[in-house]
C-alpha cells in the first residue's frame, strides 16, 4: 500500500506552481539583516528556506539584507554563518543586497521615467501627517505631480550628494487613498552618508527594504520567496514594484507564521537592553533566546531542528510552550550523552566500617540508554561525597533516601544505613555517617531484601573541583514582552535563571574536556562544558533538568 505523506501550505503552492510549469526548479534564500544575532525565531525561518530547498532539491542561498549600513556589522555577518552551518544547512551562495544596487537603482529611475515615482521634499513628520490612518484616507504630497524631468533631475542630484540627509525622499506613486497604508506611496529611497561595509563611500542614496526586497529576490532568480507573516500586509507593494518595473519571472512570496516561544525575548531592541545593561554576560549568555546562547547552554542543532519540525508550518499565529523545547533536547542527549556522577551541593559521606586505605573501582554504564557506548569505572572509597538534600535528619515518611536508620543503595556500588550526622557550630550538618554492607556489591542484596532509595556519590579523594551554572527560563512571565502593568520588561525577570555553584564535586573521568562536550549527570540533568573551563577548574552549564519542573514549581 503506497504511504501517504501529508503537506504543508507551502509544499502545496510549490507543487502547484512545478506542475503548472510557473517555474522549473525552486530557489529559495534565507535573508537576515546582519545588525544582530540569529534566534530560535530565525531558526524555524532557516528551517523552512534552506528544507524545502533540500525538499525539491533546489538551491537556497544566504543573502544578507544590508540595506541599512548604520546598523550592520560583519561581526553579524560571521555570527550568522557559524549558526547556519551549526544547524547542518548549506547554502549555494552567500550573497548581499548591496550586490543589487545597480539594479535596484535602475529600477527605481525606470520607475521616475514611466511616472510611477517622485521626489519628495515633505519632512518625515509630514509625511506621517499626509499618510492618514487605517480609518482616514491620506492626502496627496505637494510634491506629488511634478514633472518626470524634475524628477529625473532631483533624483540624481540627490545621488550626487546635493541635499542633506534627510531632506528629500523618492516615493512610489500608487495611491494615498489604498486601504493598505503600505500602498501609501511609500518611501523606496532616501539620501543617507553612512559608510558601507562591502561598497564604502560609494553610495549616498540607499533603497528601502520594501523596494529592495522583491527586485533582489527576482534578480538573484529566487522561485519562491518565503517570509514570516508580517510582511503579508507588504506583498501588495511587492506585487506592484515587480509589474511596474517590468519582470518577466518575478518571484512568489509565500508567508509563514512565525515562531512565538513563551518566556522568552526575540526583540532585537530589548535583547540588546539585556546586553548593554549587563543583565546577561553577552548575546551568547545561555539564558539568552539567541542561537549562539541555546549552542553555549548546550542544546544541540539536531534537538532545534526537531523542534521546528514538531511544530510544524502554519498560516495562524501561536505561542509555543518553551517545555517543548526542552522535551526535544532531553529526548536527543537521552540517547546521545555519557553519564556521568556529579555532586553539585556536596557534603561527607563516611562509611565508618569501611577500611580508609581501600579504593575500588566500580563499573557502571556509560549510557543505559546506548549499550555501545560501554562501561566506565569510578573509584570508591571510605569517603564520598553525596548531595545535600540527599540526607534529612527528621525524614518524612515518603522519604526514600538517608537519614538515622535508614538503608538506601548507592548507585552500582554498596547498601549503606545512616547512623549519625556531624554539624558545624551553627547547626549546619557538615558530614553524614554510615555502615555498608559488603555482600551487597553491585547493588543487590544476596539475601533479597530491597531499598526504595538509589543515590549517586564522588569519591572525595579522586574528586574533580568545578563551578557549575544552574540555568532557567530567563522571565516569570509567558509573554515578557508585554509591559502592561509594569514599568519595564526586565520587571519580569527571573532572579534565579542563574545560580552559580562553585564547589561542585565531579568523577575524576571528565578529565581533557573539550568546550561544548555533552553529559548527563546522573538524577541531575543535562550539562555542557563551558567555553570559561580551564583544566584546573572545568566550568558546566546545565542545559536543561531531568524533568520539567518549572510548572509545578510556579503554580
Amino acid at each position: 500500500m503506497e504511504e501517504i505523506f501529508s503537506r504543508n501550505f507551502i509544499e502545496e503552492a510549490i507543487d502547484k506552481d512545478l506542475e503548472e510549469k510557473v517555474y522549473d526548479h525552486v530557489q529559495t534564500r534565507f535573508p537576515p539583516e546582519p545588525n544582530g544575532y540569529l534566534h530560535i525565531g530565525h531558526a524555524k525561518a532557516i528551517s523552512i528556506d534552506f528544507g524545502m530547498a533540500e525538499k525539491y532539491n533546489g538551491k537556497c542561498n544566504l543573502r544578507l539584507d544590508d540595506t541599512n549600513p548604520t546598523k550592520e556589522d560583519t561581526e553579524y555577518v560571521d555570527a550568522i554563518m557559524e549558526d547556519i552551518k551549526w544547524l547542518g544547512f548549506k547554502w549555494d551562495k552567500v550573497l548581499y543586497a548591496s550586490d543589487y544596487f545597480d539594479d535596484i537603482y535602475a529600477a527605481a529611475v525606470k520607475l521616475i521615467k514611466n511616472g510611477k515615482a517622485y521626489v519628495d521634499d515633505l519632512s518625515p513628520e509630514e509625511i506621517r501627517e499626509y499618510r492618514g490612518t487605517l480609518k482616514t484616507p491620506g492626502k496627496n504630497s505637494p510634491y506629488r505631480e511634478r514633472t518626470i524631468e524634475e524628477n529625473l533631475d532631483l533624483f540624481e542630484r540627490m545621488t550626487n550628494g546635493e541635499f542633506a540627509d534627510g531632506a528629500k525622499v523618492l516615493r512610489a506613486k500608487i495611491d494615498m487613498a489604498s486601504p493598505n497604508l503600505n500602498m501609501r506611496d511609500p518611501i523606496i529611497y532616501r539620501i543617507l552618508r553612512a559608510h558601507h561595509h562591502r561598497t564604502g563611500d560609494k553610495w549616498v542614496v540607499y533603497p528601502m527594504y520594501d523596494f529592495a526586497h522583491p527586485i533582489s529576490d527576482t534578480v538573484e532568480g529566487v522561485t519562491h520567496s518565503l517570509c514570516s507573516l508580517e510582511f503579508e500586509d507588504h506583498r501588495p507593494l511587492y506585487d506592484w514594484v515587480l509589474k511596474e518595473v517590468g519582470y518577466e519571472s518575478p518571484s512568489r512570496q509565500i508567508e509563514f507564521a512565525r515562531m512565538n516561544l513563551n518566556y522568552t525575548l526575540t526583540s532585537k531592541r530589548r535583547c540588546l537592553k539585556l546586553v548593554r545593561e549587563n543583565i546577561v554576560s553577552g548575546w551568547d549568555d545561555p539564558r539568552m533566546s539567541t542561537l549562539c546562547g541555546m549552542r553555549r547552554r548546550g542544546y544541540t542543532p539536531e534537538a532545534i531542528r526537531d523542534f521546528c519540525e514538531r511544530i510544524g508550518v502554519s498560516k495562524a499565529n501561536s505561542v509555543v510552550d518553551f517545555a517543548l523545547l526542552e522535551a526535544c533536547i532531553r529526548e536527543d542527549l537521552n540517547k546521545k550523552a555519557p553519564r556521568a556522577m556529579a555532586v553539585l551541593r556536596p557534603i561527607k559521606l563516611i562509611i565508618d566500617n569501611y577500611p580508609e586505605d581501600k579504593v575500588e573501582q566500580i563499573e557502571v554504564e556509560v549510557n543505559p540508554e546506548n549499550p555501545e557506548m560501554g562501561k566506565r569505572t569510578v573509584e570508591f572509597s571510605r569517603e564520598l561525597y553525596i548531595e545535600e538534600d540527599d540526607f534529612m535528619e527528621d525524614a518524612p515518611k515518603k522519604y526514600f533516601r538517608l537519614s538515622p536508620g535508614r538503608e538506601v543503595r548507592l548507585k552500582s556500588a554498596y547498601y549503606v544505613t545512616c547512623t549519625s550526622c556531624e554539624k558545624d557550630e551553627d547547626g549546619n550538618i557538615i558530614a553524614v555517617h554510615c555502615t555498608y554492607d559488603p555482600e551487597t556489591r553491585g547493588g543487590d542484596s544476596p539475601d533479597g531484601r530491597k531499598v526504595k532509595g538509589t543515590i549517586h556519590f564522588v569519591s572525595a579523594a579522586h574528586a574533580i573541583d568545578a563551578e557549575v551554572r544552574l540555568y532557567d527560563r530567563l522571565f516569570t512571565v509567558e509573554n515578557p514582552s508585554d509591559e502592561t502593568g509594569v514599568n519595564d520588561f526586565t520587571d519580569n525577570l527571573n532572579k534565579d535563571s542563574m545560580i552559580v555553584l562553585k564547589n561542585a564535586k565531579l568523577e575524576s573521568n571528565l578529565t581533557n574536556l573539550s568546550v561544548g562536550d555533552k553529559f548527563q549527570f546522573l538524577r541531575l540533568g543535562y550539562f555542557c562544558v563551558d567555553k570559561d573551563s580551564t583544566p584546573e577548574k572545568p566550568v558546566f552549564n546545565r542545559t536543561v533538568a531531568l524533568k520539567d519542573s518549572w510548572k509545578k514549581i510556579n503554580k
